[in-house]
């Protein structure tokens, strides 16, 4: 009897075991190298970050740092000294870069430097710190051999800009379904996550989570801002645990969206201590988002806020508020692909 009593408390104890071996067995499969960003618009970044991570010995860190770079070299609305102004009309620009060993940096409100970026990764291997702001950050950037940059806006931001101080109102609304039903394909991606009446778009970030062959994971994240947002004003971009966050042991995290909702809940690292507890990618994001949308639901369906994810396994993932985030994905040389995200608010 009680050799039969031991069977049947082993065999129950077991089962749950069992089940997550073989779940754990299922997902086990390791896909590096692999990057991923924010947006249609991260292809090409993924494949300037490609190129680092195919070499012998890539590294994510330097990988995320030249995606993330390639797209401040171009004249957008939403990424680097191109972007749409503050309502002062200055361009204030926010990044941050973290590693697979914890180690991270961040500038923000940085002016007139055309590679934020690579000034973020120089706080955090050259400072005792992790994030510098405004004239500061400019400071360290001057002394550290950056190129100062005209204070002028580029031909799109300034016609922008003074088409907005016609009314001088700030109304950022959810504007991707006319987008797409006409067909305009906006510099940000063509699902771009808020507009303005006129269709401009608001603010985008470009997100880069990167895995080397090593399995080593990095991240960068970049961006101008909310468009015509208050002069000092500083979304979640920056700020690691918010905007990105990096933990070796369990995955990589960042977002794109309404960056004072992000940093409500602390948005990434939420996502990666879920992973840490055996969810998903997707799953993680999910949490995060739905934990957005909790706060207030009413006020949710004015806003996007849209998160992608890798974990250790390789396996990768997103979710956001509304659809009509998507996400790059590249691990192979076939020059990557676009994932759409799954979301609270379907497609209406």
């Amino acid at each position: 009897m009680q050799s039969r009593r031991h069977f049947i408390r082993w065999s129950a104890l077991s089962l749950p075991l069992l089940s997550f071996r073989k779940a754990f067995a299922k997902r086990s499969a390791v896909t590096k190298p692999i990057v991923v960003s924010t947006w249609d618009s991260g292809l090409p970044v993924n494949a300037v970050a490609w190129k680092v991570l195919k070499q012998p010995n890539g590294r994510a860190l330097d990988a995320v740092e030249a995606g993330a770079r390639s797209i401040e070299d171009t004249v957008n609305c939403c990424v680097g000294l191109g972007g749409n102004p503050d309502r002062d009309g200055k361009v204030t620009l926010d990044a941050c870069i973290m590693d697979d060993k914890f180690n991270c940096g961040s500038v923000m409100a940085l002016q007139h430097i055309k590679h934020p970026i690579s000034v973020a990764r120089k706080v955090m291997e050259n400072t005792p710190h992790v994030q510098l702001v405004g004239d500061g950050a400019l400071q360290f950037a001057l002394e550290s051999g950056f190129q100062k940059e005209p204070d002028t806006l580029s031909a799109d931001a300034e016609k922008t800009y003074k088409e907005w101080l016609k009314k001088s109102e700030y109304k950022p609304i959810i504007n991707i379904e006319q987008q797409q039903s006409k067909g305009q394909k906006t510099k940000g991606g063509p699902f771009a996550p808020n507009f303005f009446d006129d269709g401009t778009p608001n603010h985008d970030t470009m997100g880069t989570i990167a895995m080397d062959a090593a399995g080593n994971l990095s991240g960068a994240c970049t961006t101008s801002g909310m468009a015509f947002k208050m002069h000092g004003r500083v979304g979640d971009s920056p700020i690691i645990g918010s905007g990105l966050y990096v933990d070796n042991e369990v995955g990589a995290a960042t977002g794109s969206g309404q960056g004072e909702e992000v940093i409500r809940v602390a948005g990434t690292h939420l996502i990666v201590e879920m992973m840490r507890m055996g969810k998903s990618p997707e799953e993680a994001c999910k949490i995060a988002v739905e934990r957005i949308v909790k706060i207030n639901p009413t006020k949710a369906k004015d806003f996007q806020v849209g998160f992608i994810a890798i974990n250790k396994q390789g396996e990768y993932g997103a979710y956001s508020i509304h659809h009509g985030f998507n996400y790059s994905v590249t691990h192979t040389d076939d020059g990557g692909k676009v994932f759409m995200a799954k979301s609270v608010f379907p497609k209406k």
